[in-house]
């Protein structure tokens, strides 16, 4: 500030001598406006002034003065005095009817001015300046890329000073006044690749996306990319980067990039769970007693008022739905509707509303977690389940892509036979529904480890997954080798996974998921379990290796399975509170394994015999059952239990089994499929559908090119 002042003073001589030597007339008269104007803007508050209101826009007195650092009332005149120079040079102006002040033209002209001169004096002054990101312009200062190097890198310090030497002289070659944070940065781990310093570049390295791909994000229209959607996509991706370069093993990491395993949810790995069951009735009172977090959410100290009932369901999930990463398994909500609501004459409408609000604030975007509700169909009261699954039927006719699904759990199969019409038309629809036998499961089969009767809170990892094609691929057709691969490639994870369970549990106990900590009182009253989950075992046993189906095919994938939990159970014995186990469940990992694969060995090299359309075409996960084969007696249902219920027992229930009625073309047809497979331990309904992009429709013909209602070629094929 002071180059400027003394800038514009010496400008103020030159023209006041030019001057001079004409006076009288129009001349003298500017010459004079101009002394004043440089007189005035010769003080830094009043420069500042011209500044915050530049940026601002009008503003009231107090308000300018506040902003300009006039806060105690000693300094009232003092800032009276420079805002009246300002206005008697028409530098600022007063808009009278409302009191604000604003900057005139020639207060913007002058203020450009002075910007000018300012960046004329740094560069004849020979000096580096660093536009931060504080923000604010600083003298180049070598001494900092030291203090980083050592600081951020863990350098030594002898070997700290050699490389900013060297970056020093980079940095002086480069043609320009100033400089930015970034560029330094850039060229100082420039040079440690130079000097094969990988280790010091990555911990150093800025995070971030190159601006194309930022670009693209923004202009994708092939998909629903909402705003939210931006921002999580790109600081996911900073997350993403952080932890592939800073906080995981390398060799983990190659692992990952290779295509030998898949972290999913990677963005969110080390800072939120992916799952929680979590019983509703015994969270109620810690609505009340999260403190000094989300204060912007309203603290329910009690249901006096029964008719409000309904709007304590969607607030809980849009606090719980922060917290986990994948899916919020909510139980007690049939116990919950019989203590608040049984009495209630419109509880179909009142369900639906729970429903409609509950997914309209948890999906905030299309990377907000699912809600599953276990509803147990034993319970006696079969008016509430009636009311839920016709408010449910509601829900579904009304979102074109629902994120809550509905979770029927029985120890009686005869418990199920009263509602099948309606859950045969509510699948056919596009409902999420699945059955259970006794345990409570998640969305794609993802067991709770204790008994349903229990409301202990259950933490769940479950995004580290094995491509078992790639491992079969390099086992030469050997099921023996075949298996001490798998062996040997799951004892690296399991250190990793240990060390997500430390980072996620601290991360509780310190709060930072407040409403979790809450209810788990730091995880004295609630456990961690981790899955790794197993992709690819059809391709891998029937088409790598070459099994049938039948017996021994089946045997070798018992098989299989086995090993892999055998050496789980060998490496987690001294584990107190948490548990790591085998799963075989549905995420975001088979693509990307089919793809690289594909790139490696060829394309359709290992398809599932069972695949027949453009949309199977993906490593298996789980198991599946197409319902046009067990209409036409095409599958013996009697033995694909038998295996299912083996497979399940080893995997102690976090087992997907689907039931594909795609291609079924009445709701008795669906019934029909569902009674026939009640003896399953677990049975998720699938179903193909195309939503419109442009008006939002969806259609359950998944063959359409064009929307069937308003002609839009803008059409996506989804699976419920």
């Amino acid at each position: 500030m002071l180059i400027i002042t003394g800038a514009m003073e010496r400008v103020q001589y030159q023209i006041t001598n030019r001057t001079g030597l004409k006076r009288g007339g129009i001349l003298e008269s500017a010459s004079r406006r101009v002394r004043m104007i440089f007189s005035v803007m010769a003080s830094p508050n009043r420069i500042d002034i011209l500044r915050i209101l530049n940026s601002k826009g009008p503003l009231t007195y107090s308000e300018l003065k506040s902003l300009a650092g006039f806060k105690s009332k000693k300094e009232s005149g003092k800032f009276a005095y420079h805002l009246r120079k300002l206005l008697r040079q028409s530098l600022v102006s007063l808009n009278k009817a409302e009191r604000r002040y604003t900057i005139t033209n020639l207060g913007k002209l002058v203020l450009s001015l002075a910007r000018q001169i300012e960046e004329r004096s740094i560069i004849e002054s020979g000096k580096l300046y660093v536009r931060t990101t504080k923000p604010s312009i600083e003298e180049f200062d070598s001494n900092k890329i030291i203090q980083s190097l050592v600081r951020e890198a863990n350098m030594p310090l002898e070997l700290a000073n050699k490389i900013t030497e060297e970056v020093e002289n980079k940095i002086y070659k480069i043609q320009t006044s100033y400089l930015t944070s970034s560029l330094i940065r850039e060229t100082t781990n420039s040079v440690l690749v130079d000097h094969g310093y990988d280790e010091y570049r990555n911990k150093l390295a800025r995070l971030g996306i190159p601006p194309i791909d930022l670009v693209n994000i923004i202009n994708d229209t092939s998909s629903n990319v909402e705003i939210p959607d931006l921002f999580i996509k790109t600081s996911s991706s900073i997350f993403t980067e952080y932890l592939l370069n800073n906080s995981l093993p390398k060799d983990i990491v190659d692992m990952h990039l290779m295509g030998e395993i898949n972290i999913g949810k990677s963005g969110f790995w080390n800072l939120l769970p992916d799952t929680i069951f979590i019983n509703l009735n015994s969270v109620l009172d810690s609505l009340s007693d999260i403190k000094g977090k989300h204060l912007g959410i309203s603290r329910i100290t009690s249901l006096c008022n029964p008719h409000d009932y309904d709007s304590i369901i969607p607030l809980l999930l849009c606090l719980l739905t922060r917290e986990v990463s994948r899916e919020v398994v909510l139980e007690g909500f049939i116990d919950f509707l019989a203590k608040y609501a049984h009495t209630d004459e419109n509880l179909v409408n009142k369900v639906s509303k729970i429903l409609f609000l509950s997914s309209s604030i948890s999906s905030v975007s299309s990377f907000s977690p699912y809600i599953t509700l276990p509803i147990n169909l034993d319970d006696s009261n079969s008016s509430l389940i009636d009311n839920v699954i016709d408010g449910y039927h509601r829900y579904i006719v009304n979102t074109p892509i629902p994120n809550i699904g509905l979770s029927l759990v029985c120890e009686d199969r005869n418990s199920i036979y009263k509602y099948t019409d309606k859950i045969a038309r509510i699948s056919r629809l596009g409902g999420i529904m699945s059955f259970s036998q006794q345990k409570i499961r998640g969305r794609y089969g993802l067991c709770k480890p204790v008994h349903p009767s229990l409301k202990t809170t259950v933490v769940t990892l479950q995004s580290l997954s094995i491509n078992l094609p790639r491992i079969a691929y390099q086992s030469n057709r050997d099921e023996t080798y075949f298996r001490a691969r798998l062996a040997l490639l799951l004892k690296p994870l399991i250190s990793v996974i240990y060390q997500r369970v430390s980072n996620i549990s601290e991360h509780i106990q310190k709060g930072t998921t407040p409403l979790l900590a809450k209810i788990t009182s730091n995880l004295q009253l609630g456990k961690i379990d981790a899955m790794i989950n197993l992709v690819g075992m059809n391709e891998s046993i029937y088409n790598i290796l070459g099994y049938k189906f039948g017996n021994d095919g089946e045997n070798i994938v018992c098989k299989v399975i086995q090993t892999a939990v055998d050496i789980i159970s060998e490496q987690t014995k001294e584990l107190s509170n948490s548990s790591l186990g085998i799963a075989i469940l549905k995420d975001e990992s088979s693509n990307r394994f089919k793809s690289l694969d594909n790139e490696k060995y060829g394309k359709s090299t290992a398809i599932s015999d069972n695949s027949s359309n453009e949309k199977d075409e993906l490593y298996s996960q789980g198991f599946q059952i197409k319902g046009t084969d067990v209409l036409s007696n095409n599958l013996s249902l009697k033995s694909i239990c038998d295996h299912y219920c083996a497979v399940v027992n080893i995997l102690k229930g976090n087992l997907s089994i689907d039931l594909d009625i795609e291609n079924i073309s009445t709701d008795k047809e669906v019934r029909t499929l569902i009674e026939s497979s009640l003896d399953l331990p677990f049975l998720r309904m699938t179903y193909g559908l195309t939503i419109c992009n442009i008006c939002g429709k969806r259609s359950q013909r998944t063959n359409n090119r064009i929307c069937e209602y308003c002609g839009s070629h803008k059409i996506s094929l989804i699976s419920i």
